[in-house]
């Protein structure tokens, strides 16, 4: 069948087929007057909502009528008043709920209660809560060893299960040199105190050159390890709760001693984790060639002695560049670059720089 459009841009025998379908759908129902007029209903539809879109339908809501069994308002302005009283004001609905019914009065339900407060804005917390103090995040350099140490405790299996040993170890942040250790059958805030002052004093720090770092555990914060650092005047940072990576370089060197192929999975006593923490310590100092200070040992970089290495190093890459220039396209190569400065937490502008 031809269409014809009418001078309005409608199609006229859609028109028609919407004029009988109107009709018809009442009486046998939309399903079966689309499938006798040959009409698809999701075009129904859609012309439906196009109408509906073009010629809105006045909606005249009426106003929902009060619950017959709701509070007056002088009811509910008595159950405010006492809500609201010195006894009550800081007091949760269910606490209002239990103590009268105790005194043998009911006002409402708990419900009752908390919608009362809920329509007035009152239904906020009515307690004085604790709020939890704004961590400064740490931001410390080092350019030189003995500036910056960083410190922390970790748990070897012992024996038997649940039994271990504490590992204190002091590190510093731009060698990574260990400058301090110790294993002990506990951890407790008069050892770490011990460790401090002893490896203070076997390294001659000068009062006010050096800050220590570490965690928030509680011998890092006790008041025997405040005091002392005053006493020696150390600055001291802490890390922020739950952020590992304000603590990074002791974190990493802890699992460079737990993923070593000789750490045991248990030590059988104390002086088994004792000795092994000496061999290990003894390697990580004078033969780890660490990949953050350009492979350099930590002692190397602790005790000046990187410059003399890396000019050993360049000297042995340049004589095999002179050997055979291609193999290295005509650009002689240079030994991996010595770190400058070692940051925690680098500030935005200063990220990249080593």
């Amino acid at each position: 069948m031809r269409l014809v459009r009418t001078a309005d841009g409608r199609d006229a025998e859609r028109v028609l087929l919407m004029q009988a379908l109107n009709q018809l759908a009442p009486e046998v129902g939309l399903a079966p007057a689309c499938a006798a007029l040959n009409l698809n209903r999701s075009s129904v539809y859609r012309e439906d909502a196009r109408r509906r879109l073009l010629v809105p339908v006045p909606v005249t809501r009426v106003p929902r009528p009060s619950a017959p069994l709701a509070f007056s308002t002088s009811e509910r302005q008595q159950l405010l008043a006492v809500l609201n009283s010195e006894r009550f004001a800081d007091c949760s609905p269910y606490f209002v709920y239990a103590t009268l019914l105790d005194e043998g009065r009911y006002i409402g339900s708990v419900r009752t209660l908390y919608r009362a407060l809920e329509a007035d804005g009152l239904s906020a917390e009515r307690r004085r809560q604790r709020l939890h103090p704004v961590y400064t995040k740490p931001e410390l350099l080092a350019t030189a060893p003995n500036q910056v140490w960083s410190w922390d405790i970790t748990k070897l299996k012992g024996p038997a299960k649940w039994t271990c040993f504490h590992l204190y170890v002091i590190l510093d942040i731009f060698s990574r040199y260990v400058v301090g250790w110790m294993v002990a059958p506990r951890e407790t805030a008069e050892l770490a105190e011990q460790l401090i002052a002893e490896t203070v004093a076997k390294h001659n720090i000068p009062p006010n050159t050096l800050t220590l770092h570490a965690d928030r555990g509680s011998s890092m914060r006790s008041k025997p390890v405040a005091a002392l650092l005053v006493d020696l005047e150390v600055a001291k940072t802490h890390s922020r709760p739950y952020v590992s990576d304000d603590n990074p370089y002791s974190e990493a060197q802890f699992k460079t001693l737990k993923y070593r192929p000789d750490f045991p999975a248990r030590f059988g006593c104390l002086e088994d984790a004792r000795s092994h923490c000496q061999r290990f310590f003894l390697w990580y100092n004078q033969s780890h060639c660490h990949s953050g200070i350009g492979y350099m040992t930590p002692a190397t970089v602790h005790f000046d002695q990187a410059a003399t290495v890396y000019q050993a190093r360049a000297k042995t890459l340049e004589t095999a560049f002179h050997a055979n220039p291609k193999r290295f396209k005509g650009k002689c190569p240079l030994p991996p670059s010595l770190p400058n400065a070692v940051w925690i937490n680098p500030p935005i502008n200063t990220k990249g720089e080593t």
